[in-house]
């Protein structure tokens, strides 16, 4: 029992892309690289936690594998994912933060099998994420952006479904499909990206709790590809660091 205070295990911190991670990556302290299942991973410790940082890659299938290798061989209890996503909905906007309560892949179609959205033999199309672990992040976003603006704005931090799929939508009428389909089926999205709920159902197989954190660099609609990476590397990257480290010393208090 000592042994397991000692040495406790780690914290998964994803990101999709690795300027989503520069800050958190200059203050990892003793930083030890890690190749495995053709990915490079960074263990240290950050703001008093032991971490392991990674990038999921793109995709549902490339954060799937990344995830399983993080709980598989390195031993993470707790996986978070920090990064960007396209706000849907229609309060969600530029600068906002959307916490996942809930996810769900919104190109899963295996009617009529199965009910649209719902993944087979699970019996269900959301995954959820961990409740405590989702409030934490709340807070520490919060806390994180309280001093923050963005074009003017105080940056608004929203939690709710978040829903994945293996392509980048940047049309309104792919949008407003895509939206209508879901809130037809009875899910309401508030952001859109390409990795949260392969990773939130590889998290439920193995029982670790998983939260993620998304920062809104766009409406999803036909300007999504206006000044994306200066978004990303000038206040996505920002964002990411302040809210990490705010989650991470919340938790060196408990």
């Amino acid at each position: 029992m000592s042994n397991a205070v000692a040495n406790p295990a780690p914290i998964a911190i994803l990101s999709a892309l690795a300027e989503e991670q520069a800050g958190l990556m200059e203050a990892l302290q003793s930083p030890r690289q890690v190749t495995h299942a053709g990915r490079t991973f960074w263990c240290g410790r950050l703001w008093g936690q032991p971490v392991v940082l990674a990038l999921s890659r793109i995709g549902k299938v490339a954060a799937a594998t990344t995830a399983t290798a993080l709980i598989a061989h390195f031993g993470v209890d707790r996986v978070m994912f920090t990064g960007v996503a396209g706000g849907v909905g229609a309060d969600v906007q530029v600068g906002d933060v959307v916490v996942g309560g809930s996810y769900v892949q919104h190109d899963m179609d295996a009617s009529p099998l199965f009910p649209r959205y719902e993944v087979p033999l699970y019996g269900r199309a959301q995954f959820s994420g961990d409740e405590a672990l989702c409030g934490a992040l709340l807070a520490a976003s919060r806390m994180a952006l309280a001093d923050i603006a963005h074009e003017a704005r105080a940056p608004v931090v929203h939690r709710g479904l978040i829903a994945s799929g293996d392509r980048f939508v940047n049309g309104a009428a792919e949008v407003a499909a895509l939206v209508g389909a879901l809130v037809t089926a009875g899910y309401t999205p508030l952001a859109v990206e390409m990795e949260g709920a392969a990773v939130a159902q590889v998290c439920a197989d193995y029982g670790v709790p998983f939260a993620a954190v998304r920062t809104i660099s766009d409406r999803a609609d036909d300007s999504a590809h206006v000044d994306f990476s200066r978004f990303v590397r000038e206040v996505a990257s920002v964002y990411a660091q302040r809210i990490v480290e705010n989650f991470l010393k919340s938790l060196s208090k408990q």
